[in-house]
């Protein structure tokens, strides 16, 4: 084969390849699967109101630190993150109950970021790319306007959701110029704490 041929055989393998890429297509997502845990699990960077009953100088509003602990008064790295409110609130019960006697704790969740497994994150060609909370019953919809939409560079029908369940990543294709243009509902998929969202740029 000749360096002529050569080039020739090179450039027909890249065409083969664009093609295949573009002609690449996921499962669909499903519209309805089973539901995930509903009790929000707290993160770093979340806010929480904690509330010690007849003791308000032991109460107030606390940060979640990077490393998921908290410090409150009388309370020090008390581990936050990954617990639920109701939780949290038995674990600050039993730390202070070495300073209170029989104390009653309640804890709201005031600020969310959630942990990192429960968030869903929005890469690509979204107006503002960015991670989002996971909130019960949330939706596709939901989260393309949290974003702000796409770019006019999306190929919106080229999008796809990585999730992870049970330890097994499955990539689904999403429609999202059906369901932003054309209205199709049929395209608004429930999303699962830790989805991905990628959104593709179109090359056409």
């Amino acid at each position: 084969m000749n360096h002529r041929q050569s080039i020739a055989a090179l450039l027909a393998l890249a065409a083969m390849t664009v093609l295949t890429g573009c002609a690449t297509r996921h499962a669909a997502a499903p519209v309805q699967d089973a539901a995930p845990p509903a009790d929000y699990v707290i993160g770093a960077g979340d806010n929480v109101s904690i509330t010690v009953w007849r003791n308000p100088e032991v109460s107030g509003s606390f940060p979640v630190r990077p490393d998921g602990k908290l410090t409150t008064p009388l309370v020090e790295d008390l581990q936050a993150s990954g617990r639920t409110a109701t939780e949290l609130a038995r674990d600050i019960e039993k730390a202070l109950s070495k300073f209170i006697q029989q104390p009653v704790v309640t804890v709201i969740v005031t600020g969310f970021v959630g942990s990192y497994d429960r968030q869903v994150r929005v890469i690509g060609q979204a107006a503002r790319p960015q991670a989002l909370p996971y909130r019960r019953d949330m939706s596709l919809m939901d989260v393309l306007i949290a974003v702000g939409g796409v770019t006019e560079f999306a190929a919106g029908n080229r999008a796809s959701i990585i999730r992870t369940v049970n330890g097994k990543q499955t990539t689904y294709g999403v429609r999202l110029h059906d369901l932003i243009k054309k209205g199709d509902i049929s395209a608004n998929i429930k999303m699962r704490p830790g989805d991905v969202l990628v959104i593709p740029e179109s090359f056409f």
